[in-house]
């Protein structure tokens, strides 16, 4: 079993980029991995996933203003996102599963990071 530790800032200022990082203990190689985030009183939301060998795939919603990419020297895993506004308010979760790339669905990752509050506010 993997773990996952997301860092970054906590707080962002509006028309910044939101930059967060994932570290993977336990294996980066073999796994899928992904950025959820969830807004307050709101439900998980997908933003994208990340295969081992460096394929992307992404929200529509969230595409234009996205970027991860991966280091698996470092066992790590980044969250691009940039021009934000108050509406990326959220925690923030790199979470990862085995069996398949691009899930969509929150629901088909078995290894969470503990999340990580992220403020948009000047």
């Amino acid at each position: 079993q993997v773990q996952l530790q997301e860092s970054g800032p906590d707080l962002v200022k509006p028309s910044q980029t939101l930059s967060l990082t994932c570290t993977v203990s336990g294996g980066i190689n073999n796994y899928y991995w992904a950025w959820i985030r969830q807004p307050p009183g709101k439900g998980l939301e997908w933003i994208g996933s990340i295969s081992y060998s460096g394929n992307t795939a992404y929200s529509p919603s969230l595409k234009s203003r996205t970027s991860i990419s991966i280091n698996t020297s470092k066992n790590q895993f980044t969250l691009q996102l940039r021009s934000v506004t108050p509406e990326d308010t959220a925690v923030y979760y790199c979470v990862g599963r085995i069996g398949g790339f691009g899930s969509s669905s929150a629901y088909d990752y078995d290894s969470w990071g503990q999340g990580t509050q992220v403020t948009v506010s000047s």
